[in-house]
């Protein structure tokens, strides 16, 4: 094979032609992404199993820290290189060397300024062992800034199933050895030095699974500063519209209520986090293709929309219905202060599918002013209604000032969306009605079984047999409606046809 330094970034990856539609690649790279997700999350629950027996959790809070600060300062320096290269029609090797040049400034200039500011990090948090994990941090994201850009094809081409592979070694090399170095070692350094294997070794494997190899330059920075640095604005104000809510409860209502209202924040966001996230993320790269072939995505928009409300929805006012027995068997008596805000963020949640691939779809067309003004006014909204209601209503105030702001944004989305796509409220409303109608009918099952928003006595086990209960009930009612409906309407296309066409194909295999 010739020098991979004289190909193009895509070169000897015949494997990644573009087989079949843009929208069945994107459902099969979504679905590459949960699977992925999905094992990820049992390697770390895994691991976490074992460790927390082992470790002390002195130990995790010391890493925590360490690794959030390091994340922090990536996430405000993240000027959507990925993105530049996937939505460029004819990506070339400046592209690909400067996108790797910027990330190498980028991961160099973070472990930079972690290793300096090392010692009085740890003196803030009063742990003088925070000092050396934060050089072992400060050198591990020198080390990443090193990733071989040319695994962005992944993505570029929809090939989920490479990424997949890309990233399941070094997670597996990380588990294992972060399992062994604590049998040995008994203490933090166990952790850190299995983050910073995950680190090398998904460097090594960069440039293992693709030949591209590349080079430093900056000559073409001037075709990615435009699309980035916007890309970088929106990654501020939305660090700023994420932090203003613990920073806002954290000053009125102090730091138990923070710890309460993240939980229930966290778990009403999981249909979103582990659904809406992966789907949106192929989508960036369908929506990127379609566009490029002059098509602008009007299509590929309403029947993501329709999938993922199939599932979404439902989740939502699920996690919503049965918020009381989750909180109570998953977290305890003590967390119950969860139980409301599960409640509002769980209905909330669901129209944020709007947004998502919206914003998606913004990001792909370079809508990129519409989205920051958009973004700007709404964090301005948020923090009025919060600085409103939190004083006088507690997490319950903060739980309805930012499900008012969400909704809001979706509504401000969706009309903006449809009015550039010259997508009709009809379009939609074919996509999702189903799916209303079959929310609708669960909530009334369970609540006519008063298994829904309730505070639920007996025992633990009680309790987790009337929530296996609703939750069968919940989802034959809801499955039973849709699927009659959908039956009635003669079958047409749409995330009914999409979804049963992925089941029969995993069936297959």
């Amino acid at each position: 094979m010739a020098d991979p330094i004289d190909l193009p970034a895509d070169a000897g990856l015949k494997s990644l032609a573009r087989e079949g539609s843009v929208l069945s690649r994107t459902a099969r790279g979504a679905g590459w992404i949960v699977g992925w997700r999905f094992i990820n999350r049992i390697l770390g629950l895994m691991s976490t199993l074992i460790l927390v027996r082992l470790l002390a959790p002195s130990a995790f809070g010391i890493v925590a820290l360490s690794m959030n600060l390091m994340f922090s300062l990536a996430q405000l320096s993240e000027v959507g290189i990925q993105g530049a290269i996937i939505r460029n029609e004819r990506p070339d090797r400046e592209l690909y060397d400067t996108g790797f040049t910027i990330n190498a400034i980028r991961g160099f200039a973070t472990g930079i300024i972690i290793a300096a500011f090392a010692v009085p990090i740890a003196g803030f948090f009063h742990n003088p062992d925070m000092v050396d994990v934060l050089y072992v941090v400060a050198i591990g994201s020198c080390v990443s800034a090193l990733e071989n850009i040319g695994v962005v094809d992944f993505v570029r081409f929809i090939a989920f199933d490479k990424e997949f592979q890309y990233k399941l070694v070094p997670r597996i090399i990380s588990v294992i050895s972060g399992i062994v170095l604590a049998f040995w070692l008994r203490n933090y350094w166990a952790l850190v030095f299995a983050i910073l294997i995950n680190q090398v070794a998904t460097v090594a494997i960069s440039y293992w699974i693709h030949p591209y190899r590349p080079q430093f330059t900056l000559s073409g920075w001037r075709r990615i500063s435009g699309y980035s640095s916007m890309i970088w604005l929106l990654n501020l104000v939305g660090v700023v519209q994420s932090a203003t809510s613990n920073i806002v409860i954290g000053r009125v209502s102090g730091t138990a209520d923070v710890g309460i209202y993240g939980v229930g924040a966290e778990i009403s966001g999981l249909p979103s986090s582990e659904l809406i996230g992966p789907l949106c993320r192929a989508a960036f790269a369908g929506f990127s293709e379609a566009r490029q072939a002059g098509d602008n995505g009007a299509v590929m928009m309403l029947r993501l929309l329709g999938l993922m409300a199939l599932i979404t929805v439902p989740a939502g006012f699920g996690l919503s219905l049965i918020a009381y027995p989750i909180i109570k068997l998953g977290f305890g008596a003590k967390w119950l202060g969860a139980v409301p805000i599960l409640e509002i963020f769980g209905i909330a949640t669901t129209v944020t599918i709007f947004g998502s691939i919206a914003t998606t779809l913004f990001a792909v067309q370079a809508w990129l002013k519409a989205s920051l003004k958009l973004d700007i006014g709404l964090t301005i909204l948020r923090v009025g209604l919060l600085l409103a209601l939190v004083p006088r209503y507690g997490l319950i105030g903060a739980a309805v000032a930012v499900s008012i702001v969400d909704v809001v944004a979706q509504a401000v989305y969706f009309m903006v969306m449809t009015q550039r796509l010259h997508v009709g409220i009809a379009a939609i409303f074919a996509r999702v009605w189903r799916t209303l109608i079959g929310a609708g009918v669960m909530t009334a099952v369970l609540l006519t079984a008063h298994l829904g928003w309730g505070t639920w006595a007996g025992r633990n086990l009680i309790l987790a047999t009337h929530m296996a209960g609703a939750i069968a009930l919940g989802v034959a009612s809801y499955g039973l409606t849709v699927l009659s409906l959908w039956l009635i309407s003669g079958r047409p296309d749409g995330a009914e046809a999409d979804l049963l066409l992925s089941v029969r194909r995993l069936l297959k295999r």
